[in-house]
C-alpha cells in the first residue's frame, strides 16, 4: 500500500521551514582586497558617524539581560545565542561596510529595556522585539517573536526583573511569523479558550499567515537561506546582521488564532484597563497589518510600517510585490492621526524614538522615502526607462539619505525601484529580444564562445576585479559558471568577486546573499535537514488550499494521458471535495451528490494533513478503519505516485544537476 507523502518539507511560511537549522561551518573567507578596504574608508569619511542619537535611544532604560546566553530547544539544540555577535566591538574591519557595522552594533544589543512607566521591551532575543504593556492586573504582550523558546526566555527575563504577572492579552501587529510564532511559549491555548487571554490581530490575519508563501513556499525557503545567511556563521567574514535584527531564531514556530480582529482605523479596545486606538493598514509592509496608539500614555506603536532601515517593497526571498504608494499613504494618515500627540514611538524592530519632534521627523522622513521611491520610479517608467535603468540611476536625495533609518540595510532603492516597476509593468520591458530568452546555461555557453573562450573571459574578469570593478567581473564570470559548472577555477574566481561585493555592501541581506553564493561556489550547496512545518500553520490552511498545493506538485509527464476522479471527505468539518485529474492538471471543487468517482477517502482533516505534509503513512489507519478507503484502492496509489517532492537544495548560483 502507498505512503501518501509529498515531502517532509512543507510549502508553507518560509521561516517555518527554512530557518530552523543551525548555521553550518563555512569555508574560511579571504581578506578584504585593497579596493574594498579603500571603499570602506570612503564610507567611514562620508557618513555622520558622530551622530550618536540612535545609540542613546537604543541604550536608554536598560535593566539587564539573560545570564545564560544560550536559549535552547527541547532537543537540546540552540534556538538563539545571545553571545553570537559579541565580536561587534570597536571599529569596523575592512571586511564589513562601516555603516552596516554600526547598524549591527545597534541591533546586537540584547536585554530588557524600560521604555516608559508602563511599557517595556525585550530586544535582541530574536529578529523582532517583544513588547510588554502593564495593565491593571497583568501584561498586554505585543508581537511574541518567532519561536516559543525565545518568547519564553523573554517572558522569564521580564518576570525576573519586574515580578510575576499573568498575560491578559496578546497583539499580533501583522502577519509575518517573527511577530506571532512564539505565542505558545508565553500563552496556554486553554487560557485563550477560557477567555482569560485575548488575542488581537488585523482583519485577514489568518488568511495571510497561511497563504502568502504556500504555493511558492519551497522556492522561497531555498532563497531565504541566501537572504538571511542561514548557513553562514556569524563573524567579520560571515553573517553579521539581517538589517532589521541580527537573525531569525531557530526554535519552534507556533500560532494561536486571534479572538478579536481589527478591521478599521479608529477602532478602540480596552485590554486589561489599557486603552488602545488602532490604525488599520492592510497592504503596506504586510498584507494584514495595523498600528496602534495608547492615548492615555501618548505612545505610538508603528508595527513594521516604520523601521530602523528602509524596508523591502519586494523581499529577495520572493513574495508578492508590496504597494509602496499604500505604504506612504498609510504613513501620511499616521502623521495626521498621531504625530502631534505622540511623545514616544516604538516599532516591531529596532529601538524607540523619544520626543514629539523626533517622532514626527521619523514619520515624515520615512513617509517621504517611500513616496519618493514610488513617484520617481513611476515617473521614470513613464519616460520609457526599464526597471534596470531606473535602478541604476534612482537615489534618495541627501535630505532623506542622511537619515540612518532611511538607509538600505534591509531594503534598497535599486531593488525596490525594480519592484515598483514590476508592480505596474511586469517583468517584460517591451524589448522583443527578451520575449524568448534562452536558459542561463545556454546563454552562458554562447556568450563565452563569442568572447573567445573561457580563458579569455576569466582573464577579462581578473582585470576588472583588479581595477575594483567587481560587478562587471561577476557578470563575466557568471556566464562561464552557468555554461560550465565544472570549471572549478571560474567558480573560485566568481566566489572571490562575490566575497568582495559582500564585504562592501551596506545592505545586510545583500551581504548574506553574496557570501552565501561565495560559500556555495566554493563548497557546493549545503545539505540542510528537512524541517517539519508547524502544525499550527497547517491547521490554518483552508481545505481548498490543500488541493491547490497538490495541484502545483502534479508532474504532468508522470500523469501522461491518464484520468482520475477521487472524493475526499473530511467528516468532522462536513466537507466533501471532488479531485479530478484530466489533461495533466488537477482540479478540486466541492463534491456534487451522485458524482461517480474511482475511489473515496474519508479521513479526519488533521490526519490527512499529517500524511500530506509530514509524511505519516495512512496505511495503518486504513487497516484499523480509522481512515476509510472505498472503491478502487489503486486509484489513490496512482495519484500519490504522480506528485513531485520538491528539493530544498536546488542550485542558485550554478546550474548543477
Amino acid at each position: 500500500m502507498f505512503k501518501f507523502k509529498l515531502n517532509q518539507k512543507a510549502a508553507l511560511v518560509v521561516s517555518s521551514v527554512a530557518l530552523l537549522v543551525a548555521p553550518l561551518a563555512a569555508h574560511s573567507g579571504e581578506p578584504a582586497s585593497i579596493m574594498t578596504a579603500e571603499r570602506q574608508k570612503i564610507v567611514s569619511q562620508t557618513l555622520p558617524f558622530s551622530d550618536r542619537q540612535d545609540f542613546d535611544f537604543a541604550e536608554r532604560g536598560f535593566l539587564g539581560t539573560r545570564a545564560d546566553p544560550l536559549i535552547k530547544r527541547a532537543d537540546g539544540q540552540v534556538a538563539w545565542n545571545l553571545a553570537a555577535y559579541d565580536f561587534l566591538k570597536g571599529e569596523a574591519p575592512a571586511t564589513v561596510n562601516p555603516s552596516l557595522w554600526r547598524q549591527a552594533q545597534l541591533l546586537a544589543r540584547h536585554g530588557l529595556y524600560q521604555v516608559s512607566d508602563s511599557v517595556w521591551q525585550v530586544r535582541g532575543f530574536d529578529l523582532a522585539n517583544i513588547t510588554f504593556i502593564k495593565g491593571d492586573t497583568g501584561w498586554v504582550v505585543v508581537d511574541p517573536l518567532t519561536s516559543a523558546e525565545t518568547a519564553k526566555a523573554a517572558f522569564e527575563l521580564v518576570t525576573q526583573k519586574l515580578g510575576a504577572l499573568p498575560i491578559r492579552a496578546v497583539i499580533y501587529t501583522h502577519s509575518h511569523s517573527d511577530h506571532f510564532g512564539g505565542v505558545r511559549g508565553i500563552v496556554d491555548q486553554k487560557d485563550v479558550e477560557a477567555g482569560k487571554v485575548v488575542i488581537v490581530a488585523p482583519e485577514g490575519f489568518m488568511k495571510e499567515v497561511v497563504s502568502e508563501n504556500v504555493l511558492a513556499g519551497n522556492a522561497m525557503a531555498r532563497r531565504a537561506q541566501h537572504q538571511f545567511g542561514i548557513t553562514l556563521p556569524p563573524g567579520v567574514e560571515g553573517q553579521i546582521s539581517a538589517g532589521i535584527g541580527q537573525a531569525v531564531s531557530r526554535g519552534t514556530i507556533t500560532l494561536i488564532p486571534p479572538t478579536q480582529s481589527i478591521d478599521h482605523t479608529g477602532q478602540e479596545l480596552v485590554l486589561d484597563g489599557v486603552k488602545f486606538r488602532f490604525q488599520y493598514t492592510p497592504n503596506t509592509e504586510a498584507p494584514a497589518e495595523m498600528n496602534f496608539y495608547l492615548p492615555d500614555l501618548q505612545i505610538l506603536d508603528m508595527a513594521e510600517n516604520v523601521n530602523v532601515t528602509m524596508h523591502n517593497v519586494l523581499t529577495p526571498r520572493g513574495a508578492l510585490v508590496r504597494d509602496s504608494k499604500a505604504w506612504a499613504d498609510g504613513l501620511t494618515e499616521s502623521i495626521r492621526l498621531f504625530a502631534d500627540s505622540s511623545d514616544l514611538m516604538i516599532t516591531s524592530h529596532g529601538w524607540p524614538r523619544f520626543g514629539k519632534e523626533t517622532v514626527r521627523t521619523v514619520l515624515e522622513q520615512h513617509r517621504d522615502t517611500y513616496k519618493y521611491l514610488h513617484d520617481q520610479s513611476v515617473r521614470l517608467l513613464n519616460q520609457g526607462l526599464t526597471g534596470d535603468e531606473i535602478a541604476a540611476q534612482i537615489q534618495l536625495p541627501p535630505s532623506l539619505s542622511r537619515d540612518w533609518f532611511n538607509r538600505g540595510y534591509y531594503g534598497s532603492m535599486s531593488f525596490n525601484s525594480r519592484a515598483v516597476y514590476q508592480r505596474y509593468m511586469g517583468w517584460y520591458d517591451a524589448n522583443p529580444v527578451h520575449l524568448a530568452p534562452e536558459p542561463p546555461a545556454e546563454t552562458g555557453k554562447r556568450y563565452v564562445a563569442a568572447m573567445g573562450g573561457a580563458d579569455k573571459v576569466k582573464a577579462l574578469a581578473a582585470e576588472a576585479a583588479k581595477a575594483g570593478d567587481y560587478v562587471w567581473a561577476a557578470k563575466l564570470l557568471n556566464h562561464v559558471v552557468m555554461g560550465d559548472e565544472g570549471d572549478r577555477a571560474a567558480r573560485n574566481q566568481l566566489a572571490g568577486v562575490y566575497e568582495q561585493l559582500g564585504y562592501q555592501t551596506e545592505n545586510a541581506i545583500w551581504r548574506n546573499m553574496y557570501l552565501t553564493a561565495t560559500d556555495e561556489l566554493r563548497g557546493g550547496v549545503r545539505k540542510i535537514p528537512a524541517s517539519m512545518a508547524s502544525l499550527d500553520m497547517l491547521q490554518g490552511l483552508e481545505s481548498q488550499m490543500i488541493f491547490d498545493v497538490l495541484a502545483i506538485r502534479l508532474n504532468a509527464e508522470k500523469v501522461g494521458d491518464e484520468r482520475l476522479k477521487l472524493a475526499f471527505v473530511f467528516p468532522e468539518r462536513n466537507e466533501r471535495f471532488l479531485v479530478e485529474v484530466r489533461n495533466r492538471v488537477l482540479v478540486a471543487q466541492p463534491l456534487v451528490e451522485g458524482e461517480k468517482v474511482d475511489a473515496t477517502l474519508t479521513v479526519a482533516r488533521p490526519v490527512f494533513l499529517d500524511s500530506l505534509f509530514r509524511g505519516a503513512s495512512l496505511l495503518p489507519k486504513i487497516l484499523t478503519g480509522e481512515v476509510k478507503l472505498e472503491g478502487d484502492r489503486a486509484a489513490l496509489s496512482r495519484l500519490s505516485g504522480w506528485f513531485d517532492a520538491f528539493p530544498n537544495d536546488f542550485p542558485i548560483v550554478t546550474r548543477d544537476k
